[in-house]
């Protein structure tokens, strides 16, 4: 029998005689391989981002907006019936739907300054209530978030972002300093942790908290003016209780609102756990789609590797009757020729995994998404490769071991 290593310096000698014809031949495989890689590498971190965006929002949460108009003519008969959000809508829905277990107020304040004493920015204020940050995961690096107490007493604190404490107060210590937000001051009592800029997933956009400061709301209710025809409040987040139907809860507190509103339709209700599924089902139809695409390609490099190895087996039709000559027997030639065109197919998968990899950290550099090569992309990419370029060399294989050993001496 031919030892596998004898077949393999075969196949590289083969390669490397024909070299230009063996890279054209593998070129399928390299690009199929590489958007194998590209393809995973992409989706993988899309759904590893849009998981984390839709987690921050709280799978058990229900975020009910007020709605913005580009009109105000359609503002004004908006509000001749109902005045928008406001905490009122915040009690009927506590009092009223099954399974909440607590419901938040937000408003977004528009400061026109906001300075201390060593420098000034231009950041989002926002007032909630003080369990804010445990249903949206916002941790603080320094300092403490506002609590009940400062919320019933209007305590004019603040926790601000990082990035605002780098505007604002250089490299020095933020906890304990006060700054002022229009003509309010305010003292600063917690530091949030450092965090990413703006995310989006399926049309919702979450801003990053580098460039915010909170505020208790009791205080941005009462201490900042609201735009004229601007409702109370910018933001209900209604968290459910742990097994209480969210979407079918996100219905019943649509109908209430209704009702509250006089059918204005004035506000917007988003539901992470819905966003969930609609991610996950685009990912899929992504997948499939890419994968389609990727299949196309390895397909050609197939053919492209079954069309040089027919044109090896020809050319080499007087070397197997020699070999079948001297001993070998059938399945060594097909062993022969089988190795060779996965040694094509393997070069080529290597490749495509150089090339899909590099694909993926520059779409990471250039556009700003997030890219994860994982061990599985890597080897579902050289096995497919792999198993492709053995489907197609099957066949030149058998071709080359049913010779008949006397013509194939003759075959000049």
């Amino acid at each position: 029998m031919i030892e596998v290593h004898e077949a393999l310096s075969s196949s590289v000698e083969s390669l490397r005689s024909h070299g230009l014809r063996s890279v054209l031949s593998t070129l399928g495989i390299i690009f199929g391989a590489g958007a194998v890689i590209a393809m995973l590498s992409i989706g993988a971190g899309a759904e590893r981002q849009a998981l984390e965006t839709i987690d921050a929002m709280g799978l058990r949460n229900v975020l009910v907006k007020d709605k913005v108009f580009d009109r105000d003519d359609e503002k004004q008969e908006i509000r001749r019936k109902s005045a928008g959000l406001a905490f009122r809508d915040a009690d009927a829905i506590r009092d009223a739907v099954p399974g909440v277990e607590r419901v938040i107020a937000k408003i977004e304040v528009e400061p026109w300054k906001v300075l201390s004493a060593k420098g000034s920015a231009k950041p989002k204020v926002i007032g909630v209530s003080h369990d804010y940050p445990e249903l949206v995961k916002l941790p603080v690096r320094e300092g403490r978030f506002f609590g009940s107490s400062d919320e019933e007493t209007f305590a004019q604190v603040c926790v601000i972002g990082d990035g605002v404490r780098r505007e604002l107060f250089g490299f020095e210590a933020a906890v304990g300093r006060p700054l002022k937000i229009n003509e309010q001051w305010l003292t600063v009592v917690g530091v949030l942790a450092a965090g990413g800029g703006p995310r989006e997933v399926q049309g919702i956009t979450l801003s990053g908290t580098a460039n915010e400061i909170y505020v208790p709301v009791t205080v941005a209710e009462r201490k900042f003016g609201r735009a004229p025809l601007k409702s109370a409040l910018d933001e209900l987040i209604v968290r459910m209780a742990p097994g209480a139907p969210v979407q079918e809860s996100s219905t019943v507190i649509a109908s209430l609102l209704d009702r509250l509103h006089g059918g204005a339709a004035d506000y917007t209700i988003t539901v992470p756990e819905a966003l969930l599924e609609q991610s996950r089902k685009t990912q899929r139809l992504f997948d499939i789609v890419m994968g389609a695409i990727a299949s196309i390609s390895l397909i050609v490099g197939g053919i492209g590797i079954m069309n040089i190895m027919l044109a090896t087996v020809l050319e080499r039709t007087r070397e197997i009757g020699v070999r079948r000559a001297v001993g070998a027997r059938q399945v060594d030639i097909r062993n022969q020729f089988v190795i060779e065109a996965f040694t094509i197919t393997a070069a080529g998968g290597v490749l495509g995994i150089l090339m899909g990899v590099a694909i993926a950290k520059g779409v990471a550099f250039y556009a700003g998404w997030k890219t994860i090569v994982t061990v599985f992309s890597v080897v579902l990419s050289v096995g497919v490769s792999v198993g492709v370029g053995l489907i197609f060399g099957i066949y030149p294989a058998l071709r080359a071991a049913r010779l008949d050993p006397i013509e194939s001496l003759r075959y000049e």
